[in-house]
C-alpha cells in the first residue's frame, strides 16, 4: 500500500505509524507544509494520513496552506482514497465534511481514558480496540460529528473523540495512538506552556513522560488499529 501523510509542524511527526509502515512493508511518504512543500497528485497514494498541530482549521489567515490542504483532503475523500485524519488532522477532515470545529471545555492534554460508543463497538474498525482504553491527548479545539458520519468514541472531557465516514474509510481521531517517546518529549518542549494552564485534564511534563507502559500499549493499539484500517 502506497501512504502518503501531511505533517504540519516539525515536532508532530507520524511516529509510530511510520514504524507501523516500513513493519508492514508499505511505501509512506509525506509534504512537509511547514516547510513549503507541495503536495502530490492524489494518484500517487492509497492513504492519506492528516497528522496533528497546534494551529485551527480556522486560521487560515495565518497559514496560507490550510485553504488549499482542504481542498485537497475533500479530493481524497470524493476519490475514495483512505484518509486518516490525527487531533487537527480530525477537525479538518470534519471541517471539510461539514462539521463545525470550536474550543472544547476542557483543554485535553495526558493520558486519559477513552471509551467506544455503541456504534464504536459495532465498527469493523474500532471494534479492534478495547472498549476502553488509555491513548494520549493534546488538544483545545473539538468538532461535531459531521453529518452522514458515525460517532465511535468519547471521553469525560472531551465528548466527541472520533469518527468514521463512508464504512470506515474515512476516520477521524482527536486522540493520539502514534505517540511515542520522542514525539511525546517534542511535543512538550515546544508546547510547554499549555502545561502550565490550570486544567482538569492536564498533566504535568513528568507525569506524561513517566508512563512507559502507556507508550507500548498505545502503540500496540495502532498496529492493530492500523492494520484493520488498511483491510477496509
Amino acid at each position: 500500500m502506497r501512504i502518503h501523510y501531511i505533517q504540519h509542524v516539525y515536532f508532530e511527526t507520524p511516529a509510530n505509524i511510520y514504524r507501523w509502515a516500513e513493519e508492514r512493508n508499505h511505501s509512506i511518504t509525506g509534504t512537509r507544509l511547514f516547510l513549503g512543500e507541495k503536495l502530490p497528485q492524489t494518484d500517487s497514494f492509497d492513504m492519506l494520513v492528516v497528522m496533528g498541530g497546534p494551529m485551527g482549521v480556522y486560521d487560515d489567515d495565518k497559514f496560507s496552506w490550510l485553504k488549499e490542504e482542504k481542498k485537497y483532503i475533500e479530493k481524497a475523500i470524493k476519490e475514495n482514497k483512505k484518509v486518516l485524519g490525527i487531533c487537527l488532522g480530525a477537525q479538518l477532515i470534519a471541517d471539510v465534511l461539514g462539521g463545525k470545529v470550536y474550543k472544547n471545555r476542557e483543554k485535553e492534554i495526558g493520558w486519559f481514558p477513552v471509551n467506544l460508543t455503541e456504534e464504536g463497538k459495532r465498527s469493523g474498525i474500532f471494534s479492534v480496540l478495547p472498549e476502553s482504553f488509555v491513548p494520549f491527548h493534546w488538544h483545545g479545539d473539538t468538532f461535531e460529528i459531521p453529518a452522514g458520519a458515525v460517532h465511535t468514541a468519547s471521553s469525560e472531557a472531551c465528548t466527541n473523540q472520533a469518527f468514521e465516514y463512508n464504512g470506515g474509510k474515512v476516520i477521524g481521531l482527536q486522540f493520539h495512538l502514534e505517540t511515542d517517546l520522542p514525539s511525546a518529549q517534542a511535543l512538550i518542549e515546544n508546547s510547554v506552556q499549555e502545561l502550565m494552564e490550570d486544567g482538569r485534564y492536564i498533566q504535568k511534563p513528568e507525569e506524561i513522560l513517566s508512563e512507559t507502559e502507556n507508550f507500548r500499549r498505545i502503540m500496540e493499539l495502532l498496529y492493530r488499529f492500523m492494520d484493520r484500517f488498511a483491510e477496509v
